[in-house]
């Protein structure tokens, strides 16, 4: 079941690939989480087109593809747009959380694929979503629990996000990927491992092939559930040759 579902995702890109290609216009996905990110890449050496990806800022996790056709005479951009959101009456707002916001836009009947990522910044709540909905979000989103809010439709770019992060240090045999999960999550490396050959466990976007691949600097290690790090890479060994590494946690 769950591999007939992967091969109607991926059939969508290449339909998507090949409308663009014979019609000559830019073709959009919907938003794509971190299953779809990896089917996608898969299928990116079927496809007939040149692509790019996007989610409406420099770090989202939930992101849109743009299937580009060669012969392409004119400029693009994403259909995606920002709402910023906040409490009509700020002193007696709730502290909302993600699920907060993520429920009542299911709520109000709308596809979890036609929302982007979801950022909270104090009592401030940025929805990137598609722009075909904007105006009904703006309109029916206007309680989130018990807090009543309102919002506006932000400009192109307006919206800037400085991520942060929190260091992980630690020491560990190899940079195998088992290793460096089992660091993570203070999990054994049987256990880590059982994450990777679940495919919960990805590597720049695409799920690890094998809990023995080496990390590099640089890599981007998101674990379904758990959430995404930068692998910074190695600062030296211990007497006994195990090696001290970085990573840092997006929060």
């Amino acid at each position: 079941m769950v591999q007939s579902e992967d091969l109607l995702v991926r059939k969508r890109f290449l339909d998507l690939s090949c409308l663009a290609n014979r019609k000559d216009i830019v073709t959009f996905s919907t938003f794509l989480n971190l299953n779809e990110l990896n089917l996608f890449y898969q299928s990116v050496p079927e496809l007939e087109t040149a692509y790019q990806l996007s989610g409406g800022y420099e770090f989202a996790e939930r992101q849109m593809v743009a299937f580009i056709p060669d012969a392409l005479y004119y400029d693009y951009v994403f259909p995606i747009v920002c709402l910023h959101f906040y409490p009509v009456h700020p002193k007696f707002a709730e502290e909302l959380s993600h699920r907060d916001i993520l429920g009542a836009l299911m709520n109000l009947g709308i596809e979890r694929s036609r929302i982007g990522d979801i950022k909270l910044d104090g009592q401030d709540y940025y929805i990137f979503c598609e722009e075909s909905i904007s105006d009904y979000v703006m309109q029916s989103l206007t309680q989130i629990r018990h807090t009543a809010v309102t919002g506006i439709c932000m400009e192109a770019g307006a919206y800037h996000f400085e991520q942060k992060y929190e260091q992980i240090e630690g020491i560990i045999s190899s940079v195998r990927l088992d290793n460096i999960v089992a660091l993570l999550l203070k999990l054994s490396r049987d256990k880590s491992a059982m994450l990777i050959r679940s495919q919960k466990v990805f590597i720049n976007g695409k799920a690890a092939a094998s809990n023995s691949c080496l990390c590099r600097e640089g890599d981007v290690i998101s674990i379904r559930g758990f959430g995404k790090y930068i692998y910074e890479g190695c600062s030296g060994e211990t007497r006994k040759g195990r090696m001290k590494v970085s990573l840092k946690k997006y929060i």
